[in-house]
């Protein structure tokens, strides 16, 4: 009796140790897929001064939507530079400017629109809402009644058309 528990001791514990190898295999392969494809999903990178909130509470929604966010602080004189250099047309400038892929993200564009963006992948430089909209994403008030407003695309030549229109 004494030997047929030990041998059921021993049974249990290499059920236990195999088990245990088996949890660690999976860990260690499945780490690095995980790790491939948050590597593979784009990055917005969002240009901004230090002192914008709302632009904070725009990086904020992006996140909860699923998109992997960076940020960098600097100078209005530097992101209006940005914003030139990247081909950002006056009339739609915003209090911050994103770059996604190949794509220009300039103001507080409702994530479905970026998602949007990337899934039919149109031939423009990027969209924009052009000032800061009360109701749009990081710019929210209590008020019920806002107004709607639209989300532009921008191209080359710095024409603009609407790509979507947004009730708050």
């Amino acid at each position: 009796m004494h030997v047929r528990a030990r041998s059921g001791y021993n049974i249990r514990m290499r059920s236990k140790r195999i088990l245990a190898a088996l949890i660690a295999t999976a860990s260690l392969t499945a780490a690095p897929v995980a790790q491939q494809r948050r590597a593979a999903d784009p990055v917005v990178e969002v240009f901004k001064t230090s002192t914008c909130g709302c632009c904070s509470k725009w990086i904020d929604h992006l996140r909860s939507a699923g998109f992997s966010v960076s940020f960098i602080d600097m100078p209005q004189a530097e992101l209006d530079k940005l914003k030139a250099k990247r081909g950002v047309p006056a009339v739609v400038h915003s209090c911050h400017t994103a770059l996604l892929g190949r794509y220009v993200l300039e103001g507080h564009i409702p994530a479905s629109e970026v998602k949007r963006l990337l899934r039919e992948q149109p031939n423009v430089v990027g969209i924009a809402v052009p000032g800061m909209p009360p109701g749009s994403p990081g710019m929210e008030v209590a008020e019920r009644d806002l107004p709607t407003y639209n989300v532009l695309s921008f191209d080359k030549q710095g024409r603009t058309r609407v790509f979507s229109t947004q009730k708050p």
